[in-house]
């Protein structure tokens, strides 16, 4: 067989099967991530973005090269989620800018579609590195240049740029120590590979169901309720991917849990997925809870006296009057955790994003934030570095305003960052001296493992405790107290002079006071403030400044 054009309807079959394929391994990529806390979280990231791109294919009813350019293109940039999903709307956006004016596609086509994709990849990011998805992007452009020289079948074509991607991503680990140590293959890279797999496995005639239905679900448990749901302040709903060693009796075992916490519990059970749903005044355990037994996505949080938000969506702190001129300066910012979120609105945030290290949000959810904060120029606060190219994203999308990223990458940054503006100044001043105050801060947090593995020489047991600073894991321990003072002894220095610590949604009171006095006593010369986060996740978030 021998394929030579590739019309739009074809190339659309091909994108739909490249995400499904992406979609049904996106589990197994989350397990590649380096880090073994309970969010990885590349594979969800990847999926939610080239499904947001799929939807709008799926909907076209009969597809030119144009729009469907458009509706890849526009459908993954806004949909990007995460440093891979920007990175993989980017690869779309180049291929897009060279095929959209094409009535079929060949080979030579295709060819300098692969290199424009790398190439707006590339400029997408400020400090590329090697052994990520870029460079297998960059070997299948590469290849693509190559066996463009030796053939018209776009057949032979595919499929040896996708041998090359897959013999590349093979060899990350040597380009990573990182991954090397870990054992396995970038993540990133990994999802690219399904794409083009995807594709080519279409293009050679292997039947692929590309339609994008949700799965039945089947099965339903619902808890004896112990107080009506109107008790309770939120209901919250997501749904639980679970690990298969936990699927047996899992929804017994949260059902258990559950129970305590809230009321209206709801587990609907289907393939490899669960849905659920309860009442709670402690959104953050439920969830943290269920993170311990595989990946969550599809998440949202309803206060009750308010109404719904979704949890990876904008959030609106307070709703600028329209009537109102714009002021000079506003600001929009990610968070996660009630105590987190009150603390940013008091210091200022005209518009709270709730997601963060487990939720990352699209590029349309901070471009739609922006878009309702009444202020001429728009500082943005990533406060997580998965989140940084997004902002980044939707700063170049957003046209009727002056938009500025801020790199926060923690959320004490993006605390710091608050505390320094100052309104009577102009944004440049204050673009300068926020950078500045965020760079004399050390951030940490303390999480579990959900994973053995070997990082930094650091052998990690699954159920480890975990400090985790700006550049990497400080302190294991089998104790949540001792990995607490080794990582502040890491990130305390001898000008050190204010220790922040907010606790999370698993923490009580009682024990994170305990945890203060400790601090106080390990180091006397620190002032110690403690805050309630509430953040999920993570015990405990420490700034030292």
């Amino acid at each position: 067989m021998e394929i030579k054009e590739v019309t739009a309807s074809q190339l659309s079959d091909m994108f739909l099967a490249g995400a499904k394929y992406l979609e049904s391994k996106k589990d197994f990529i989350n397990e590649l991530n380096v880090f073994p806390v309970p969010d990885g979280d590349t594979g969800t990231n990847m999926t939610m973005t080239i499904m947001s791109a799929a939807r709008e294919v799926a909907a076209l009813e009969s597809p030119d090269m144009k729009s469907l350019s458009k509706a890849i293109s526009s459908g993954s940039l806004r949909g990007a989620r995460g440093n891979s999903g920007v990175i993989l709307s980017q690869l779309f956006r180049g291929f897009t800018k060279v095929i959209k004016t094409e009535e079929v596609l060949t080979v030579p086509v295709i060819n300098d579609a692969f290199q424009k994709a790398v190439e707006t990849a590339y400029k997408a990011v400020m400090k590329p590195k090697e052994g990520t998805i870029l460079t297998v992007a960059r070997a299948a452009a590469d290849k693509a240049s190559e066996i463009a020289e030796t053939t018209d079948d776009i057949i032979v074509f595919c499929q040896s740029i996708l041998q090359e991607a897959e013999e590349t991503l093979a060899k990350t680990p040597d380009m990573l120590p990182v991954l090397k140590q870990a054992g396995v293959v970038d993540s990133g890279g990994q999802g690219l590979v399904e794409v083009l797999r995807g594709g080519t496995d279409f293009i050679l005639g292997k039947e692929i169901d590309i339609s994008l239905s949700a799965e039945d679900e089947s099965g339903s448990i619902a808890s004896s309720d112990k107080k009506t749901e109107d008790e309770y302040i939120y209901k919250v709903s997501f749904v639980l991917l679970a690990k298969e060693a936990f699927a047996a009796k899992l929804d017994v075992d949260l059902l258990e849990y559950f129970d305590t916490i809230g009321s209206g519990i709801h587990i609907n059970t289907g393939n490899k997925q669960m849905q659920i749903s309860l009442s709670t005044n402690e959104p953050g355990r439920a969830l943290t809870r269920s993170l311990k037994f595989g990946m969550i996505t599809d998440v949202s949080i309803e206060n009750t006296t308010v109404g719904t938000t979704p949890v990876a969506e904008a959030a609106p702190v307070a709703e600028a009057p329209t009537n109102e001129p714009p002021k000079d300066m506003g600001f929009v910012t990610v968070s996660i955790g009630e105590g987190m979120n009150r603390i940013f609105r008091e210091l200022g945030a005209d518009y709270v994003i709730e997601g963060g290290q487990t939720m990352n949000p699209s590029t349309e959810d901070i471009l739609s934030a922006i878009g309702k904060v009444n202020a001429n120029t728009v500082f943005v606060l990533p406060n997580n570095k998965n989140i940084v190219l997004a902002a980044n994203q939707a700063k170049t999308l957003c046209e009727n305003k002056e938009v500025i990223v801020l790199p926060t990458k923690t959320l004490p940054q993006g605390i710091t960052a608050l505390i320094n503006y100052i309104p009577d100044q102009s944004p440049a001043d204050n673009e300068s001296r926020m950078i500045e105050e965020i760079g004399r801060i050390a951030s940490g947090e303390i999480t579990h493992a959900v994973r053995d593995t070997t990082i930094d020489d650091k052998e990690i047991r699954e159920g480890d405790y975990m400090g985790i600073g700006d550049k990497g894991i400080l302190s294991v321990c089998e104790n949540i107290e001792d990995t607490f003072i080794g990582l502040l002894g890491e990130l305390v220095t001898d000008e050190s002079s204010l220790v922040s610590i907010y606790y999370g949604s698993d923490v009580s009171s009682d024990e994170a006071a305990a945890m203060s006095q400790k601090v106080t006593e390990e180091f006397p010369d620190l002032e110690v403030e403690l805050q309630d986060g509430g953040q999920p996740v993570y015990y405990y978030v420490i700034s030292v400044e």
